[in-house]
């Protein structure tokens, strides 16, 4: 059971409710969506009135009205399956092995079989619906030797039905999984309900029907070359027979049935249709926007709470509707504005503000910090250092680089390695470490380079009492001897006495250790050259996992497209400050948002800077290519777009409010420099 704090109030008393009203409204549309997949069964244009009377005696048939109830709990389950999969953030997989793994997860595996034994229950009510030569599995083989005993033939167009729809199920489940079918998307317009599901309706009928033609296609394949395995299997696990006088279908000539194929297409079509309007609805239910109450006066509903909500630990899908409701308060609500703006009383603490800016805030520094490392992973072209001296480089890059931004970035914190913590308190009392972000420069795998970067510099030199940019530190040659190094560094050769000594060898790794090390990385350096080996294994720069790539990087798009995956939040916390901070203007009548400005401000700027950094690599400014008629949602593929225009829009929409105001917030220089372009529209 989860606490209330984690959001289980929202997911019995909202979530569960949307679904199951979701689920209910599919089994309402289920009537008419089939009484219209039997108008197009029975279809004939030559005798309309014959029809009519087909499809009026199919829909009160006994056979009609089961297969009516196994629909039903059909969609159910689809309904069901889809509130336990459904994501916000979509999974985007970094390679062909990824991919294949999320494939083969038991989760996943469970999932596409779970499709596939309802699309066989599906099959089978297309086939009663449908009736003639589809009704029955088995029928009366024909005599053709006088009076023997009478045998049971297997209904080849019956099994064909069957395993349409068990084949359309498992399918449809595979390319949910790869497509990201289950994604839960959030509209840039909120619309009523019924008038999003009118708009979406025809894009639903299309969808299905071009799915539909693929996958009977693929299907006519599949059973053209195997069709005679599952067809055996039937007749000797049900004691059939082959009806001789029959064609078999696993032929040219006998799947080249213009009649047969339409019924395998109409009947894939109305499972996929059904499927998708089950998967439609939830999307529109559970999307709908769900206003939070800023400040409650029981204590009771604290938990419920919008800072509350902000602030805590929560589900994502709670966290996406408490984003989307601040920025719809933050643009449409003056009065629950003015609940953000207000104190506490007694204290005088403006905690509502507080706790919204904070969790803002942290949102868009995760995301910069995401960025950051990003570009600093793509700028040594996947590799890593070694392990032995990565914790002397890191401490070193760490210590000069958060000098240089510790002004303009006050929500970063850079995290030291603990390695270096117990290093420093394991030092004596004679160690020369006098904090614990000192390099360990005794160690026989630092660098001379180290040791120039950690020496003390010259007075006379240009860098006293300044901080080196690290652009300047990544762009150092990285020369080996440390005569070569004191040239390019202007100094005098340091002399070999003044070297640090070597620590004793127990410091050095085992002899097994390595030798293991070195066979590891030998087959790595082997596997790397196999064509197809890279070609399954090679990961593109994800979010998630940046890690080293032995080649050169491939699918840039899909790595952008990781980085960004769960933009929509950032976007809706762009909004949300941006609209707070131009309302405060006129409505703060206590100042609690001039505290924060400067470092939403910096936030912001910072943001843009690493934004406009990711744009200029390769392929990440490419729009992405139309995807063909899918059931699945990309609307992910293009959120790294909306998120760059959106920031520049929130910095533009404070800018204009507060224009030369802005003068007396502190910030940096460069900060300072770039918002000047934006006050004189510039950028």
């Amino acid at each position: 059971m989860f606490s209330a704090g984690s959001g289980y109030w929202f997911t019995q008393k909202v979530l569960c409710w949307r679904a199951a009203a979701s689920i209910a409204w599919s089994v309402l549309l289920l009537p008419a969506t089939t009484a219209a997949f039997v108008v197009l069964s029975k279809f004939s244009i030559l005798h309309p009135v014959r029809m009519l009377a087909d499809c009026a005696s199919v829909l009160v048939s006994a056979g009609s009205v089961f297969s009516f109830i196994l629909l039903t709990g059909v969609i159910i389950m689809v309904g069901f399956l889809t509130f336990e999969y459904y994501t916000v953030i979509p999974m985007i997989a970094c390679s062909k092995v990824a991919l294949l793994g999320r494939l083969l997860h038991p989760r996943q595996l469970l999932y596409c079989l779970a499709h596939g034994l309802m699309g066989v229950v599906v099959g089978w009510c297309c086939a009663v619906t449908i009736g003639y030569r589809y009704e029955t599995l088995g029928s009366v083989c024909p005599k053709t030797d006088g009076d023997g005993p009478a045998h049971m033939c297997l209904n080849e167009h019956h099994l064909l039905l069957l395993l349409e729809g068990g084949f359309v199920g498992l399918s449809h489940g595979l390319l949910g999984v790869i497509h990201n079918m289950n994604y839960v998307s959030f509209g840039t317009v909120q619309q009523h309900k019924y008038l999003c599901f009118k708009g979406s309706l025809p894009l639903a009928v299309k969808c299905s029907a071009a799915q539909a033609f693929y996958s009977v296609r693929n299907f006519l394949v599949f059973y053209f070359f195997l069709g005679h395995i599952p067809r055996a299997w039937i007749c000797r696990s049900l004691s059939l027979h082959l009806d001789s006088s029959a064609h078999p279908l696993d032929t040219i000539s006998g799947l080249l049935d213009l009649s047969l194929l339409y019924h395998l297409w109409i009947s894939a079509a109305y499972l996929l249709f059904s499927w998708c309007i089950t998967l439609l609805l939830f999307r529109i239910f559970v999307t709908e926007a769900y206003s939070f109450p800023v400040q409650s006066t029981f204590t009771e509903e604290a938990p419920q709470c919008l800072p509350k909500v902000l602030s805590e630990k929560q589900p994502m899908i709670l966290k996406f509707l408490a984003l989307q409701d601040l920025s719809l308060l933050s643009q449409h609500s003056p009065s629950r504005r003015s609940q953000v703006f207000s104190l506490s009383q007694p204290g005088g603490h403006a905690h509502n503000w507080n706790a919204i800016s904070k969790e803002c805030l942290s949102l868009l520094a995760e995301l910069t910090q995401r960025l950051v490392s990003y570009h600093e992973t793509v700028a040594t072209n996947g590799r890593t250092k070694s392990l032995s001296s990565s914790s002397e480089q890191k401490t070193s890059s760490e210590s000069s680089g958060t000098e240089d931004s510790m002004s303009s970035r006050p929500a970063f914190l850079m995290k030291t390695p603990a390695s270096v913590f117990l290093r420093s308190m394991g030092a004596g009392p004679q160690s020369p470490l006098t904090s614990p972000f000192t390099p360990d420069l005794d160690s026989p795998f630092a660098s001379p380079t180290l040791r120039r970067l950690t020496a003390p510099l010259d007075p006379g030199s240009p860098w006293h009492g300044s901080v080196q940019s690290p652009h300047v530190m990544r762009r150092a040659p990285k020369l080996w001897s440390t005569s070569t190094d004191s040239q390019v560094n202007g100094s005098p050769p340091a002399s070999p006495a003044s070297l640090p000594s070597p620590k004793p060898e127990s410091s050095r790794p085992s002899f097994l250790a390595q030798f293991f090390q070195n066979r590891r990385e030998q087959v790595k350096h082997f596997l790397a050259k196999r064509v197809l080996v890279m070609y399954l294994f090679t990961k593109t720069l994800c979010s998630s996992e940046l890690r080293p790539a032995p080649v050169v990087l491939q699918l840039p798009e899909a790595s952008s497209q990781a980085l960004f995956a769960d933009s929509q939040a950032h976007i809706w916390a762009l909004e949300g400050l941006s609209y707070l901070v131009q309302a405060s203007f006129t409505e703060d009548q206590f100042g609690v948002v001039q505290t924060t400005l400067p470092s939403i401000l910096s936030s912001m700027l910072l943001l843009q800077e690493a934004v406009d950094r990711h744009f200029k690599l390769p392929h990440a400014s490419s729009k992405p290519v139309r995807s063909p008629v899918s059931l699945g949602d990309s609307s992910h593929k293009t959120l790294r777009f909306a998120l760059r225009a959106t920031l520049k829009t929130a910095i533009y929409r404070i800018t204009s409010t507060f224009g030369a105001h802005l003068h007396a917030v502190q910030m940096s220089a460069e900060h300072r420099k770039r918002l000047q372009h934006f006050l004189e529209y510039k950028e």
